[in-house]
């Protein structure tokens, strides 16, 4: 459904640390980096309309807004317990740990705040 998003952190260097370190633990390439912009994923081009990307910017830091997040998928349970675990290690904040959720009997999640209070998770909804 989605192509790509943006969202806005104020302090690009430790949403770099912390981005590079989710990205890394979900296997999603990091495709570029400015002082005032990062990226991640692949964009869509007409040979690969399914590709997703990611664009952090510097900005104010985001209002909160608790029912708004993001949300990443994730292959494997394992993926989703290395996420929590890098973002925690690289300045996130616990929001859930990883474990299985009540929206499907395989839904297993786990849901970060990101250095500026922006709300992600990773899903993997592979049964196991």
């Amino acid at each position: 459904m989605l192509d790509h998003v943006s969202i806005t952190v104020s302090d690009m260097a430790a949403a770099e640390k912390f981005y590079d370190a989710i990205m890394h633990a979900l296997g999603v390439v990091k495709v570029g980096r400015r002082d005032d912009w990062l990226g991640y994923g692949e964009r869509s081009r007409a040979s690969y309309p399914d590709r997703v990307y990611i664009s952090i910017r510097k900005g104010t830091k985001p209002e909160d807004a608790p029912g708004r997040h993001w949300c990443f998928k994730a292959k494997w349970q394992t993926q989703v317990d290395a996420f929590w675990d890098a973002g925690i290690a690289a300045g996130g904040s616990d929001e859930g740990a990883p474990g299985l959720r009540s929206y499907h009997a395989s839904y297993y999640a786990a849901f970060l705040r990101d250095p500026d209070g922006n709300r992600i998770e990773a899903v993997c909804h592979a049964a196991v």
